[in-house]
C-alpha cells in the first residue's frame, strides 16, 4: 500500500505539472493572440468615449459597465463558440462574415460624417433634454455594443488566426482568456478616461499648489480629448472597415485594391526615407480609410431615402 501510494502520489504530481504547463501555455498563447489584435483593441478603446460623451456624470461609469457587459457576452458567448465552429466547419465563411461586418462599420462611420455636415445643430435646451432621457441611453448603449460585436469579432478572428495550430481545447481556453483579458482592459481605460475630469475637480479642490493645477489642467483638458476621442473613434470605424475589405478582397483574388495602396505607400515612404517606415504606415492607414469611407458613403448614399423616410 505505502507503494501505491507513493506511486499514486507521483502520478498526481506529474498531472499537476501537465497542468500547470498547459496553463502557462494558454497564458502565453493568449498574450501572444491579444499582441497581435492590439491594433483593433486601440480602435476599440477610441471608438467606445463618444457614446458616453455629454451624459451626466453619475451616469458614465454605469453607462461603460453596461456596454463591457454586452462586449463580454458578444465575445464569449457569440463569437467564441461561432469563430471555433466556423474554424473547424467552414473556415471560408469567416473572411466574408469579417467583410461583411467591415462594411457596417464603414457604413456607420460614413453616417455619422454625412451627420456630422448635414444636420442642424440642437439647441443646448434640446441636446441637454436628449442627454438626459433614458431611451437615448438605450440607444446609445445598443449603437455601442453593435459597434464592439464588429470591433470584437475582428478581435477575436485576429487571436484565432494565431492559434489556429493549437487543439480545438485550446483553442476555446486561449480565446476565453483574450476575451476577457482585453475587454477588461478597454473598458477600464474608458472607464478611468470618462472619470479623469472627476479626478480632476478633486485635485483642484486640494490645498497643495501643484495639486489644484494639476486638477485645473485636467478639468479643461479632458471633454477636448474625449471630443478628440470621439473623431478618432469616427475614423477607426471607417479605417478598421476598410482595412478587412482590402484584405478580404485580396484574399478572394481582388488584390487590386492592396497592391495599388502598397506600391504608393512604399514611394512615399521611400520619397521620406528620414521617417523610419512611419510615412509607409500613415498612407497604408489612410488608403485604407478612404476605401472605407467610399464604401460607407455608397451604404448611406443607397439607403439614406429608407432612413429619411423611417424618420
Amino acid at each position: 500500500m505505502p507503494g501505491g501510494l507513493a506511486a499514486l502520489l507521483d502520478d498526481v504530481a506529474v498531472i499537476a505539472k501537465l497542468a500547470a504547463a498547459s496553463v502557462d501555455d494558454v497564458g502565453a498563447a493568449a498574450g501572444r493572440a491579444g499582441f497581435k489584435a492590439a491594433g483593433v483593441v486601440v480602435d476599440d478603446a477610441a471608438v467606445t468615449p463618444r457614446y458616453v460623451t455629454g451624459f451626466t456624470p453619475d451616469r458614465e461609469l454605469p453607462i461603460i459597465w453596461r456596454i463591457a457587459k454586452g462586449s463580454l457576452f458578444n465575445k464569449i458567448v457569440i463569437i467564441l463558440p461561432v469563430a471555433l465552429l466556423l474554424s473547424w466547419l467552414l473556415p471560408w465563411a469567416i473572411t466574408p462574415l469579417l467583410m461583411l461586418g467591415a462594411a457596417y462599420l464603414c457604413f456607420e462611420g460614413a453616417e455619422k460624417v454625412w451627420e456630422a455636415v448635414a444636420h442642424k445643430k440642437e439647441s443646448l435646451a434640446e441636446k441637454a433634454e436628449e442627454l438626459n432621457s433614458a431611451d437615448h441611453e438605450k440607444k446609445m448603449v445598443s449603437g455601442a455594443v453593435r459597434t464592439d460585436f464588429i470591433l470584437s469579432a475582428e478581435i477575436m478572428a485576429i487571436a484565432l488566426n494565431e492559434v489556429a495550430t493549437e487543439p480545438l481545447l485550446a483553442r476555446a481556453a486561449i480565446l476565453f482568456v483574450v476575451a476577457l483579458a482585453i475587454t477588461a482592459g478597454v473598458y477600464g481605460v474608458v472607464g478611468l478616461l470618462v472619470k479623469m475630469d472627476d479626478v480632476g475637480l478633486h485635485l483642484s479642490e486640494r490645498a497643495n499648489a501643484g495639486s489644484r493645477a494639476l486638477g485645473r489642467g485636467l478639468v479643461h483638458l479632458m471633454p477636448k480629448l474625449l471630443s478628440a476621442l470621439s473623431v478618432i473613434g469616427i475614423a477607426a470605424m471607417i479605417w478598421v472597415g476598410g482595412s478587412i475589405i482590402v484584405h478580404g478582397l485580396a484574399e478572394f483574388g481582388i488584390d487590386q485594391p492592396e497592391h495599388v495602396i502598397h506600391d504608393v505607400a512604399v514611394a512615399a515612404d521611400h520619397a521620406a526615407s528620414a521617417m523610419g517606415g512611419f510615412v509607409e504606415w500613415l498612407v497604408t492607414t489612410a488608403g485604407a480609410g478612404l476605401v472605407g469611407l467610399l464604401l460607407g458613403a455608397v451604404i448611406v448614399a443607397a439607403l439614406h431615402p429608407f432612413v429619411k423616410h423611417k424618420h
